[in-house]
């Protein structure tokens, strides 16, 4: 049976389906209890900090005098988005199999859910870092915010056709979760977190620049240290893998959902 619903009444109900499902998430991750909701960049904030204490500790050399706190929270916040994003959507299906039986609910939903999570967590403890050790005066203010913010929408944006791609793939088979948290722990200390491009031989360079996620790293110090750095970055090259890998993990949903949907 087909149902002609306007296109904007459509979207109104699926925002709202997405809205439920986000709330659902968070109770259930989170609870009512302690300081719930803000476990929601709270969470993410904890491990950068850590992150930040322990290079700050063992005096790690990071190729250059960059203020390591700088350097840590800028690196690791982005690692957060694209990781996190992939992990909470990894056999994100199954368990929620049950809500597929309401009529406006899609498996697209519960990735989006999960997605806009994790995005708005990992955006809200950078936010909050950057603003907590500048005002302390262990980070300088940015040298170009929007440079910055067009650096962080391009992660975000990979990290969802991360979610989307393994979310949908790991439908198939549990093994692609198995897999892919072994992969994500090699792209960690290749993505860019702890190193700039130019620190590297040229040829190096090159082999490094392949990975999508390093130019997004690379805008984002870019922005935050302007000419203490030189950043290596291709816009172009990022908004075609954003894309490709969107689109590839919008396809891979749709095929997901003819799998998993009731009729």
């Amino acid at each position: 049976m087909q149902h002609n619903t306007p296109l904007i009444r459509s979207m109104k109900i699926q925002l709202r389906v997405v809205g439920a499902l986000l709330m659902r998430e968070i109770l259930t991750r989170y609870g009512r209890h302690n300081i719930g909701f803000l476990w929601v960049f709270f969470e993410p904030m904890v491990f950068t900090l850590g992150i930040t204490a322990l290079w700050t500790a063992s005096k790690s050399v990071h190729g250059s005098n960059l203020p390591i706190t700088a350097f840590a929270v800028t690196g690791y916040s982005s690692v957060l988005v694209w990781r996190n994003c992939a992990n909470r959507c990894s056999l994100a299906i199954m368990p929620n199999q049950s809500l597929l039986y309401h009529r406006n609910v899609r498996v697209i939903d519960l990735f989006f859910s999960r997605i806009i999570l994790e995005v708005t967590g990992a955006s809200l403890s950078f936010l909050f870092l950057t603003v907590f050790f500048v005002t302390l005066g262990m980070m300088a203010p940015p040298a170009n915010i929007s440079l910055m913010i067009f650096g962080w929408l391009f992660l975000c944006i990979f990290g969802t056709g991360m979610g989307l791609t393994i979310g949908a793939l790991s439908e198939r088979s549990e093994v692609v979760e198995r897999v892919w948290h072994t992969i994500a722990y090699l792209m960690f200390p290749l993505s860019g977190a702890v190193f700039m491009v130019n620190w590297l031989p040229e040829g190096v360079q090159r082999l490094a620049l392949l990975l999508p996620m390093v130019h997004g790293v690379e805008m984002l110090r870019g922005g935050y240290f302007g000419s203490l750095v030189k950043p290596h970055y291709d816009v172009e090259y990022m908004i075609f893998s954003d894309l490709t890998l969107l689109v590839c993990g919008l396809f891979l949903v749709a095929d997901a959902s003819k799998r998993v949907e009731p009729e």
